[in-house]
């Protein structure tokens, strides 16, 4: 059997301000109609013998991951929730060691290590890729995937491994100078090194125990600590805190004796900066990317993205311009790899923008904050049919709540009762409140916020159907963050 082990666990700081920390890229429809990770797990349909897949993510981004498999009619075997981040060997640990646990001594099913955020535009041959390195995984390979370079790309590490075929791996090399690239490129013994893996569960962790065994016990403990919450599995935190943070090629790939790479040509791209993005998207006759409302003159070769307002360019070439709600990034397409750099300065000044959109998702629905000022804040509010936010309380503000569109289900003190549209009511401050969607629309309302205080963390939390009763300190309140 083969078990696909979904890594997405990273923050995609460069796609800034698409991707942000707490609505990272692999949760966007950067290239298509479905977000990278749903695009992660569809180009498996078709594999023989496969097992259904696990997840491992930030538990920040839980509730969106959960969402998105659901939106695809994916049921993972677990979404194993990492309290903070350890690089890509830990995380597979973690998932084979918790294969192993659930299937005991007779389910050793080889795994597909593939990171959500991977453009792979030829699914039917990394499928036939994939039916190849399975078998040699099953024979106790760890299989890697070498790309097949187009170009004397100077942003990925390479693999040397002369021939055709799937062929013994003869080292890895870092990320080279042009110069160097073009050298590779030429000879014919290299590929671009994917980050995409195959091994049985046990092999893995019996590498890792050879070469890394502090890995393999801190990640052995966050499992057998591991608790389950909803749908989700929560790692003991204590102890995968403690595991050293390292990368799958570093901890086992580049010291085993058994590496072994099959070559992969299917048009991937990693998506690892706007230009990355550009190169795997759709352009115009003038080499132009535009998503959105975009009206261009006399402009070449750039990344336009309008989200809420118009874009007009004149005169650009090789440019990204990207426009949100509340941030617009303007840059040379050359530059697109220092942004993360800009990223690093916005959040020294801890400004918001760097983790969430004006816009934000919850399990329950969604949230826009429209409007703000001394003492007040507006926000347009959204809850999906059949949920409820919790039951909570507020020191310092009041709340007045405005139906637009369905029908909501407000518990105000002792008192419960339906709004239809266009009526309204008001919640007191400190008074215990909650919304809810009893019909099979959306419930959309606005909210008007009031108070000498309105800040995230105002709220106490008496009942959540999510799991969070009594805690504060998750993001403040769930309808401001």
């Amino acid at each position: 059997m083969i078990v696909p082990i979904i890594l997405s666990g990273g923050s995609g700081t460069r796609l800034w301000p698409l991707s942000r920390s707490l609505y990272p890229k692999q949760l966007l429809p950067l290239t298509g109609d479905g977000t990278m990770l749903q695009e992660t797990v569809r180009r498996l349909d078709g594999l023989e013998d496969l097992g259904a897949p696990v997840v491992v993510c930030n538990e920040e981004h839980r509730f969106l991951v959960a969402e998105q498999l659901r939106q695809i009619r994916t049921v993972p075997s677990a979404i194993i929730l990492e309290p903070v981040g350890r690089n890509t060997a830990p995380a597979v640990a973690v998932a084979a060691a918790r294969i192993l646990e659930q299937g005991g001594k007779g389910e050793d099913p080889v795994l597909l290590v593939l990171p959500a955020d991977h453009v792979i535009r030829d699914a039917a041959a990394f499928r036939a890729a994939v039916e190849r390195g399975a078998k040699m995984a099953a024979a106790g390979k760890l299989v890697t995937f070498g790309i097949v370079p187009g170009e004397p790309h100077t942003g990925y590490g390479y693999i040397r491994a002369a021939g055709e075929g799937p062929v013994a791996v003869e080292e890895f090399v870092e990320k080279p100078d042009a110069e160097t690239a073009a050298r590779y490129l030429e000879s014919g013994d290299y590929y671009w090194n994917s980050g995409m893996f195959m091994f049985r569960a046990s092999r893995y962790i019996a590498e890792l125990r050879e070469h890394r065994p502090d890995i393999v016990k801190a990640c052995v403990a966050a499992v057998a600590g591991a608790k389950p919450d909803l749908d989700f599995l929560r790692l003991a935190k204590e102890a995968f805190e403690n595991c050293p943070a390292d990368s799958i090629d570093y901890a086992v790939m580049e010291k085993t004796k058994d590496a072994m790479v099959v070559p992969l040509d299917a048009g991937w791209n990693d998506v690892g900066s706007w230009s990355s993005l550009w190169e795997a998207s759709d352009h115009d006759d003038d080499g132009n990317v535009k998503i959105g409302d975009v009206v261009v003159a006399d402009t070449e070769n750039c990344y336009l993205y309008s989200s809420d307002r118009l874009v007009a360019t004149v005169g650009l070439e090789d440019c990204i311009v990207v426009e949100t709600k509340d941030a617009v990034l303007v840059a040379p397409k050359g530059r697109g790899e220092d942004v993360k750099t800009l990223v690093d300065q916005l959040n020294s000044g801890m400004r918001g923008e760097t983790s969430l959109h004006r816009e934000v998702f919850r399990p329950w629905g969604s949230y826009d904050s429209i409007d703000n000022g001394e003492r007040f804040q507006v926000k347009r509010i959204t809850v999906k049919p059949g949920a409820k936010l919790s039951l909570q309380m507020h020191h310092h503000r009041a709340e007045h709540w405005i139906v637009v569109k369905g029908t909501a289900l407000v518990t105000r003190g002792e008192e419960e009762f339906l709004l239809g549209e266009n009526q309204s009511t008001y919640i007191p401050m400190g008074t215990t409140h909650r919304l809810e969607n009893p019909g099979k629309v959306p419930l959309h309302l606005i909210e008007v916020q009031s108070g000498t205080y309105l800040g995230e963390d105002d709220i106490v939390r008496f009942d959540d159907t999510y799991g969070r009763a009594g805690d504060n300190g998750d993001g403040g309140d769930e309808k401001s963050s």
